[in-house]
């Protein structure tokens, strides 16, 4: 297996985590904020309307697939959008719909 494909293929198996974790819709609404800028808790929780610790538990999930970077500021912490896991799991989505698209009349036998 050469490095590209080995590359290839960790981007596809992390693309589908990224379209399961913005399934949340307070995590989908959480990136839909961060969309329109790098945001702090506060911010997200008042856009939400979710508690703080509610908000806070989503956000660590995001850092941890790598959907959202930290970055501290002062007494806060800005949170931003880390495009290139969008546009991963984007293609994912889309490659799963040219698939199905190209292979509609391939019906499996019973």
């Amino acid at each position: 297996m050469t490095p590209a494909t080995t590359n290839q293929d960790e981007l596809i198996s992390a693309n589908p985590d990224v379209v399961r974790l913005l399934a949340d819709p307070l995590r989908a609404r959480i990136v839909e904020l961060l969309a329109a800028g790098p945001a702090t808790t506060s911010h997200l929780v008042t856009g939400t309307g979710a508690k703080q610790p509610n908000v806070s538990g989503h956000l660590r999930q995001l850092r941890e697939a790598g959907v959202v970077e930290a970055e501290p500021r002062g007494r806060h912490t800005l949170y931003r959008l880390v495009p290139q896991a969008l546009q991963g799991a984007a293609l994912h989505l889309a490659d799963l719909a040219a698939q199905a698209q190209t292979r509609s009349d391939n019906v499996r036998t019973c």
